[in-house]
């Protein structure tokens, strides 16, 4: 459960940069940052494996590039099912989708599968 809550604060940290460095990404109280969050989350649980294998020759076709509309794709669809979110265009949820996708690579090399840091000492 501590894994699982400590992402979706290290997604919600990714949203909130997102607004920070993107004019076009609203919410409109921190409640709203949290919530979607978390349905970003479930969303991505249940929604994108299925857009993922349906897209999968376009995906090969463009090695891979496809994966980050997908991802703008998701937050679009989080956009539309949480009132408080707001999204001008297609290339701010990519901006947001990359910036989102960057924040969580970062943090899933300093936690490890079961959501404690992980202190990596060389000899």
């Amino acid at each position: 459960m501590t894994g699982f809550l400590l992402r979706v604060a290290i997604v919600a940290l990714g949203l909130w940069l997102a607004t920070q460095i993107l004019p076009g990404l609203y919410f409109e109280s921190a409640g709203t940052l949290l919530g979607a969050a978390l349905l970003l989350g479930i969303v991505n649980a249940i929604v994108r494996p299925i857009a993922v294998v349906l897209t999968l020759p376009l995906t090969l076709l463009t090695l891979g590039l496809f994966l980050l509309v997908i991802n703008a794709a998701m937050l679009g669809l989080v956009a539309l099912l949480l009132s408080g979110f707001q999204i001008s265009g297609f290339w701010t949820a990519i901006g947001g989708a990359l910036i989102v996708s960057l924040t969580g690579w970062v943090a899933s090399g300093l936690i490890g599968n079961n959501g404690k840091v992980e202190v990596m000492k060389s000899r």
